[in-house]
């Protein structure tokens, strides 16, 4: 016989009918003992109230352990403190098969978060040593500078001007990570106040194209608009914020684009609500491997040949703050040996 031993009621039944069993094989033995109606009579009569007592007994017992042993496991599990006037038969019947299966689902939970946990600790190491790498460069570079100046390089003025000029470089480099930093983290703390304007967003990638028009023709690249947009296209969100990501965007395309004869190609798409707009390079392209880390602060593809381009490695993840800050998409592929699109949305106006 199988008993359900998670049913405090079916295991008290079970224990008093074997203590019963065990009591009318005894009183059975007295039975032919001493043969006799009233003897007889007593015997049943035993035998029910041991059954009944056993019963009681039991089952109060099995309530009283189980009830406290689940209330500590939902305590635990569930982050539940239970009133004191709970009842106990609520906490019962049936509840150990009830609470192992919320051990097993509370288990794949907390595995999931150790997981996530688990990368976000590796995130942040990787991010902790790109911080430490991008500023230990131009600190190094500064103290190298300094140190030939005051060993002498100081009084000739064949390289005094030279290295000022580089250290002069390397602080501002300093001072740009710093303050991408510092962007970053207004934009992941909530902080940012967006100043939401309508304005022509055909017009202002316009004014951005002739911003960095000297930084293209000087890398050989073009940036051109993918069609004919005479009309103007309006839409709802902050104006800065929105040049900041069309220069990042640009910017990155002309470094990355194809060395000879890079072309940059802008497009906007109408997407009922929204407006796509998309950034297109020739380029070398993204391998599938990195496409997903693209966003991520410091991360680089090509590491040496990135920090030769300049920049502090956070613009995209500016970018893509940015575009979320403004309830928005943004994303991008790539095919490699042909080029890059980054594309993202803006809510119409």
């Amino acid at each position: 016989m199988k008993f359900n031993y998670s049913d405090p009621n079916r295991l008290a039944i079970s224990n008093a009918l074997i203590i019963a069993a065990f009591a009318m094989t005894v009183n059975s033995l007295v039975l032919l003992l001493s043969a006799g109606k009233p003897a007889l009579l007593l015997i049943i009569g035993v035998n029910l109230l041991v059954l009944g007592l056993s019963y009681l007994i039991f089952r109060y017992t099995l309530e009283k352990f189980i009830y406290e042993k689940i209330k500590i496991i939902y305590k635990t599990i569930r982050n539940l403190k239970l009133p004191k006037d709970t009842d106990r038969r609520a906490m019962t019947g049936g509840t150990l098969d009830k609470v192992n299966q919320e051990v097993i689902e509370w288990s794949e939970t907390k595995k999931k978060e150790i997981e996530e946990l688990k990368k976000m600790a590796k995130y942040r190491r990787e991010f902790l040593g790109n911080v430490s790498h991008e500023l230990k460069t131009p600190i190094f570079n500064i103290q190298g500078y300094v140190l030939t100046l005051l060993d002498g390089g100081l009084e000739d003025t064949s390289i005094n001007k030279e290295y000022l000029l580089r250290t002069e470089k390397s602080i501002n480099r300093m001072i740009a990570i710093v303050e991408d930093l510092e962007t970053i983290s207004t934009l992941e703390s909530s902080e940012l106040q967006l100043n939401y304007s309508r304005f022509d967003i055909v017009a202002l990638t316009r004014d951005v194209i002739e911003f960095l028009e000297i930084k293209s023709k000087k890398r050989n690249k073009t940036v051109v608009f993918g069609g004919s947009y005479d009309k103007p296209i309006y839409i709802s969100a902050d104006k800065e914020r929105i040049r900041q990501v069309l220069i990042n965007l640009i910017d990155n395309s002309i470094k990355y684009g194809n060395p000879e004869n890079g072309r940059t190609k802008i497009g906007f798409f109408d997407m009922d609500e929204n407006v796509l707009v998309e950034v297109t390079d020739n380029g070398s392209g993204i391998d599938a491997a990195d496409l997903h880390r693209v966003f991520e602060r410091f991360y680089r593809t090509d590491k040496g040949r990135s920090r030769e381009q300049g920049g502090t490695g956070l613009g995209l993840a500016i970018v893509k703050h940015i575009i979320e800050a403004h309830d928005q998409t943004i994303n991008v592929r790539s095919t490699p040996g042909i080029g890059t699109t980054f594309a993202f949305t803006v809510k119409k106006s």
